[in-house]
């Protein structure tokens, strides 16, 4: 089991005389394979924030909003991490007519993976592999070898078919260009939330990190499309179709942004034998099977 303690900050300055409103996907998500152990939130005004949980993906919004001048928003919590386990080899692909119906949105193009214009494209490139697991992890490679990790390279407009040909972008962009790949040989994809453990510093200071779950077998699995952390350290803060469906904050006034200061530290050992997280060949999952059963101890 992994355990991992999150720390975050959001500073704002917002020069908006009506003030501004914020909608921010930054609390850990209750799953059967993360639990939230403690978490604390502290909001440098004196404001009453609204959370809400959408039951369909445990993504936690909370909204609130902030009158002029300074704001913080400081976020902490201890999440152990019970990740699903399996080998790739088992793990086949599902015809679209078994996929459960609220797995079918998946499969469909969205704001940012325009999965449509990319049909020939990806039947060409990947059509004739053998289905499964493997096929996802020749798309991830793919767009690893074919896109360079560069910051600052992109923004809130740019989609997979702009990756595709810029060849640059960060996380969000490496994951948009797997997912509508994905998405265009009939394999359900989406984008989750959460940061980026054991990126190399190189890259630059902690950060948020968007990462791939692919439909296989009979749940979703974890996928790092940039290849730039370790995925059994991910934690899931919010999951959707794409970038439109999680951004950690969405502004609606007068505002100027800081830089996010995120730490995590790993725990190992201990009575219940923490492991730190590390690189794996086993596909990893911390998403509910279809049935939704809890896979945590009574």
């Amino acid at each position: 089991m992994i355990r991992i303690d999150l720390q975050l900050e959001l500073h704002y300055d917002i020069y908006d005389a009506q003030g501004a409103d914020f909608i921010f996907n930054v609390h850990a998500a209750h799953t059967p394979g993360q639990r939230v152990t403690r978490e604390n939130l502290a909001l440098s005004q004196a404001i009453k924030p609204e959370i809400a949980t959408d039951p369909a993906t445990a993504t936690r919004y909370m909204r609130l909003h902030a009158d002029p001048g300074p704001l913080k928003v400081a976020y902490s919590a201890t999440l152990d991490l019970r990740h699903h386990r399996a080998d790739p080899g088992t793990l086949a692909e599902v015809p679209v007519r078994e996929l459960p119906l609220d797995v079918m949105q998946y499969i469909y193009p969205s704001r940012y993976c325009q999965s449509d214009r990319l049909l020939k494209f990806a039947s060409n490139e990947f059509g004739s592999l053998w289905q499964g697991y493997s096929r996802v992890l020749a798309i991830q490679h793919w767009v690893q070898k074919h896109v360079t990790f560069t910051s600052n390279t992109s923004d809130g407009n740019t989609s997979a078919v702009d990756t595709l040909i810029e060849q640059v972008g960060v996380c969000r962009d490496f994951a948009h260009l797997m997912i509508a790949l994905c998405r265009a040989v009939n394999i359900p994809a989406r984008m989750a939330t959460g940061t980026d453990y054991g990126a190399d510093p190189v890259l630059g200071p902690p950060d948020f990190h968007a990462y791939v779950e692919v439909y296989l077998g009979d749940r979703w699995y974890i996928f790092d499309a940039s290849g730039t952390s370790i995925p059994m350290g991910f934690v899931r803060f919010a999951t959707g179709r794409d970038a439109a469906d999680v951004a950690f904050a969405t502004i609606f006034g007068g505002v100027t942004s800081g830089a996010p200061v995120i730490r995590t530290r790993a725990f190992q050992g201990g009575a219940e034998g923490f492991v730190l997280p590390h690189h794996t060949s086993e596909a990893l999952s911390t998403a509910p099977p279809a049935s939704g059963t809890s896979e945590w101890p009574a």
